[in-house]
């Protein structure tokens, strides 16, 4: 048998040193990218709130169910909120989450529903006290546990950012600063310590703040706010950019004043608030468009702008129906001036719009001359419709010249566009007409814009090179056509089915009307078909061939007796 050992105390101690604490559990959780995720798949990409609401009540729902913390019974219901002590799983940190986002969502429904109904306005100010409530345990809950520090941060940017939407909606402009503010520090500093891939959810998350920042700092105090609220107007889209257009509205109506507005040295009466409004945005947005970087942003503002002026138009005409109706021939109200005025400034927008367009067809490699010229054209429309606003003398010579100016740029995109066809003489000839258009404007210098002229001196240069160019490749093509052979391009009017023979580029195959085949044919003689009439037949007499038939005469002589007899009596009826 053998001896058991026994265990010396001093080994026995040494055992129970080498036992080692266990280590805390830490626990993670990504609020931003949940969040996105689940709002982009549930609603909130089509503005969906009511969807992404009932989403939030679900996902409660099968997390109470998973992690065993119900609310009471199938009877009575008896709350049971989220402590530290009872965290083992990340999933119980979702639970105060997805109770703050449906209770922001019912707030987002209810601003949409507010348009209609005023009183939801308290039902959504209500609802956002409860999500920010639920933010702050969850700020809570994640303090009083083993959290990462990402976790610690997010849970503060989120905070941050719900309470800012709380005091944004009371109109406490100085705490919607400085709690939104701080979400964008927040969430700037995650995004530089991220990935690439997840830096890109943050960097939109600071954007999305920039408005209504912007907006907190003009109601503080900051009168440059809104010109930024403006150049930020055509980078946004979606529900942002209705709510930053609503916001803008606001201001303008607040710096709506009842002084009179002078237009050419017109009064326009007492401006209404919508009208003052979109003459205070006209007023900056020269300094707006300053400030952008790119011709597309500048195209994006000015359809905003047009939007607005379109609206407002609507809106005076409303206001100043029977006035306008009731127009004399010799003078001219307030009202109606004010309308020409609004209408003047759509117009002149509009003729900027179109030369931002040129600007960005120019840019592009893609463009065509032939897109350039119906934009000049659309420029010369609108210039044609701004000359026939007013009658005054001055306002006419300066679009006469303007027009003239246009027509020049317009003539040197048609001869750019017949010179690619190598139609040479007729490019030449508009280049010349190009000429005769940039001198005529430049006779009104005093009148055209600094950056027109500038323009038209750069045409005059570039008329002069191309027309030189126009006439070297005309006399290269004649020189060519002397040597038979030679020249791939040589204009024939004979189609194309008696010259296949010949290797030819002829462009104008590849019309709509190529010269393939002459159509109709031309008439042809061909011999006639001969025709005969045998006038002989009737008066043949034919020979007597009974006696060669025999026994079948006879019996087709009876059966055609006995038949004719039975048609006569009736017999052989059916």
């Amino acid at each position: 048998m053998g001896v058991e050992k026994i265990p010396d105390s001093n080994n026995e101690n040494e055992v129970q040193d080498t036992v080692l604490p266990k280590k805390k559990q830490t626990y993670s959780l990504e609020i931003l990218k949940i969040i996105k995720e689940a709002q982009q798949q549930h609603g909130l990409r089509h503005g969906d709130y009511q969807r992404y609401r009932g989403y939030c009540s679900r996902r409660l729902r099968r997390l109470r169910k998973v992690l065993k913390v119900p609310q009471g019974d199938r009877r009575h219901f008896k709350r049971k909120d989220i402590t530290g002590a009872m965290v083992t799983d990340d999933k119980f940190l979702q639970i105060p989450l997805m109770l703050s986002e449906r209770a922001w969502s019912y707030a987002m429904q209810l601003r949409q529903e507010s348009n209609t109904e005023s009183r939801k306005k308290f039902h959504l100010v209500s609802k956002l006290r409860k999500a920010a409530t639920y933010s702050l345990q969850l700020q809570d809950l994640i303090e009083n546990i083993n959290s990462d520090a990402r976790t610690k941060l997010e849970a503060q940017a989120y905070v941050a950012w719900m309470h800012g939407s709380l005091h944004f909606e009371l109109q406490l402009w100085k705490g919607a600063m400085e709690n939104l503010q701080k979400a964008q520090v927040v969430y700037g500093k995650l995004a530089s310590a991220l990935s690439e891939k997840e830096r890109l959810m943050y960097n939109a998350r600071v954007e999305e703040l920039a408005p209504s920042l912007r907006y907190c700092a003009y109601n503080i105090g900051d009168t440059t706010a809104i010109d930024d609220l403006m150049q930020m107007r055509g980078q946004l889209s979606g529900e942002l950019l209705a709510g930053l257009d609503s916001l803008i509205a606001q201001t303008r109506e607040k710096q709506a004043n009842t002084e009179e507005v002078t237009w050419r040295g017109k009064s326009c009466g007492t401006v209404p608030p919508r009208a003052a409004g979109l003459l205070i945005a006209d007023s900056r947005l020269n300094q707006t468009l300053e400030k952008t970087a790119t011709n597309q942003a500048k195209i994006d503002l000015l359809e905003a702008h047009l939007i607005d002026c379109k609206d407002a138009i609507v809106a005076v005409r409303d206001l100043f129906k029977n006035e306008l109706k009731n127009k004399d021939n010799d003078k001219v109200s307030p009202s109606q001036h004010l309308v020409t005025y609004l209408q003047y400034i759509r117009l002149s927008r509009t003729l900027e719009r179109n030369l931002a367009l040129v600007k960005v067809a120019e840019e592009s490699e893609k463009a065509k001359p032939q897109d350039i010229v119906r934009l000049y054209e659309a420029a010369l429309h609108n210039l044609v419709e701004i000359s026939q606003l007013q009658d005054d003398k001055e306002f006419a010579l300066e679009q006469e010249a303007k027009t003239k100016a246009y027509r020049a740029f317009r003539c040197f995109y048609m001869a750019q566009s017949l010179a690619n066809l190598h139609r040479w003489r007729e490019a030449i000839a508009l280049y010349q007409r190009s000429l005769k258009h940039v001198k005529d404007a430049l006779q009104h210098i005093n009148i055209l814009p600094t950056d027109l002229k500038e323009a038209l001196n750069k045409l005059e240069i570039s008329i002069e090179g191309a027309q030189y160019a126009a006439h070297a490749h005309s006399v290269l093509e004649d020189g060519q056509d002397e040597e038979p052979g030679i020249n791939k391009f040589i204009k024939s009017k004979k189609p194309l089915y008696e010259r296949l023979h010949e290797y030819r580029e002829d462009s104008a195959l590849l019309t709509k009307q190529p010269n393939v085949y002459k159509l109709p044919p031309a008439m042809q003689s061909i011999p006639c078909k001969p025709l005969f009439f045998d006038l002989a037949f009737n008066m043949v007499e034919f020979p007597d061939l009974s006696d060669k038939l025999g026994d079948q005469a006879k019996k087709g002589g009876q059966a055609g007796l006995s038949g004719f007899v039975k048609v006569i009596w009736g017999w052989g009826n059916k």
